[in-house]
């Protein structure tokens, strides 16, 4: 399916980052805004992304944070690399998120996509199976309503303000991987798991939905490389680490991450697919 790209260009607004990124903080009329974002391994790029965005009339804003996946080594049809995908994806992604409140999440990520793709469909072959993807969180936000989108293992976290912490996942990959099933050959595959990739029509497989903004206190998003602070070394659950994120910010988090992965570097006594992965953190407090 070929979705018509957007007639308006530009580069995207706000603060984006896919290299070692420190905090980064706004604050304005009560809002806060913090993230951060470093690479697993400092001789290679950072594939992750995370931005944010606020429009000149003071209503609202919007997040993104994207996982590249990082392909094993051989040919994967693109010449560009996943650094390259995931910073056009983000920022076109951030652009019409931001600019575009008439189109749902869902299909702001599906003109992205289809605007990536345009840019190297002409060199790359962006059939192969491994062509650079990217999971996604993206959130919106105005006075009357917050809205999210999930795709793939990256987390979205939503305090309530009457408490509790609710955790937005796609958990394709975990259910396959509880039913002992190889993940690899089952990307972007029905009754596998998606990615965003070349073909926009994998938007329809996002988890989204929205809530009264009066009920949303708090919003963070992560990567799998942050997250694995709860999922992979188990050092609190989710309300604890967005306790964390609003204590000590984004970086705090990552930093304790690193930690972890530097007491196991042998992944024996937490099992993992890499000993430090890209990580990217996100706090919003709208």
């Amino acid at each position: 399916m070929r979705i018509p790209l957007p007639t308006f260009p530009g580069r995207a607004p706000g603060t984006g980052a896919t290299g070692e990124l420190p905090v980064a903080v706004r604050q304005t009329d009560g809002m806060r805004i913090e993230l951060a974002t470093a690479p697993g391994d400092p001789r290679r790029p950072n594939e992750d992304y995370a931005s944010v965005a606020l429009p000149a009339s003071g209503d609202g804003g919007a997040l993104v944070v994207l996982d590249g996946v990082t392909p094993p080594e051989g040919d994967a049809g693109c010449a560009h690399g996943v650094p390259w995908y995931t910073t056009r994806l983000g920022g076109a992604l951030l652009e019409l998120t931001g600019s575009r409140r008439d189109a749902s999440l869902a299909d702001c990520l599906a003109y992205a996509i289809a605007r990536t793709a345009e840019a190297h469909s002409s060199t790359c072959d962006l059939s192969h199976p491994l062509t650079p993807q990217a999971t996604v969180v993206a959130a919106r936000w105005d006075a009357d309503r917050v809205e999210y989108l999930v795709l793939s293992d990256s987390v979205l976290l939503i305090e309530r303000t009457g408490g509790g912490v609710t955790a937005v996942l796609d958990d394709r990959i975990d259910r396959l991987r509880a039913e002992g099933r190889r993940v690899g050959p089952l990307r972007n595959v029905e009754g596998g798991f998606f990615t965003a990739a070349a073909d926009p029509a994998v938007t329809a497989k996002a988890v989204t939905g929205s809530l009264p903004r009066t009920e949303v206190r708090a919003l963070a998003a992560l990567t799998d490389g942050a997250s694995r602070w709860v999922e992979v070394f188990h050092e609190g659950d989710w309300a604890a680490c967005l306790g964390l994120l609003r204590k000590e910010g984004p970086q705090a988090l990552i930093d304790r991450v690193r930690a972890a992965e530097r007491a196991d570097p042998d992944r024996t006594a937490f099992p993992r697919g890499k000993a430090h992965d890209d990580a990217a953190a996100v706090l919003v407090e709208p």
